[in-house]
């Protein structure tokens, strides 16, 4: 299942890519994440709880150019997921967010959400949370401006 969302910020992009390099705020303004670890520059550790169901799995970014974009895929637990946000300069203080994702559900309960478009909503409504919450501080929490190349085939 695919999904894609988009909401405008009114910070920098600069500022809205900077924050989102901050996988440990997540909590902040997601739904049913509970707590992520950043292992490395690379390496995530998610714990979730989603309708009572508590998952951890640990996700790789794929790819990170600053104030372009931002891919991971997960490598181990569950869900299956892959995504990429990428940030578009809308002009010198506002920022389009486009999020896109793709989730393999696996249990039932998983299946039927996915027929009744639960994650689009929640990846809608998370973004909305984002966007109250950067642009309530006007400025990121911190920053990590490297890059990581997608390998080549």
């Amino acid at each position: 299942m695919t999904s894609e969302e988009s909401i405008v910020v009114d910070v920098p992009i600069r500022t809205a890519y900077n924050q989102w390099t901050q996988f440990e705020d997540f909590p902040r303004f997601m739904s049913g994440v509970e707590k992520i670890t950043q292992v490395d520059d690379v390496h995530n550790h998610w714990v979730t709880n989603i309708g009572g169901v508590r998952r951890e799995f640990d996700t790789r970014i794929t790819e990170q150019i600053p104030d372009e974009r931002v891919a991971w895929t997960t490598e181990s637990g569950s869900p299956t997921q892959s995504g990429v946000v990428t940030f578009h300069r809308m002009d010198e203080n506002r920022t389009k967010v486009m999020v896109q994702m793709d989730v393999e559900p696996e249990s039932l309960v998983e299946k039927v959400g996915e027929k009744l478009g639960l994650v689009e909503r929640q990846v809608r409504a998370d973004l909305a949370k984002y966007k109250e919450w950067i642009e309530s501080r006007g400025t990121e929490t911190g920053g990590w401006r490297g890059g990581v190349d997608r390998p080549t085939p």
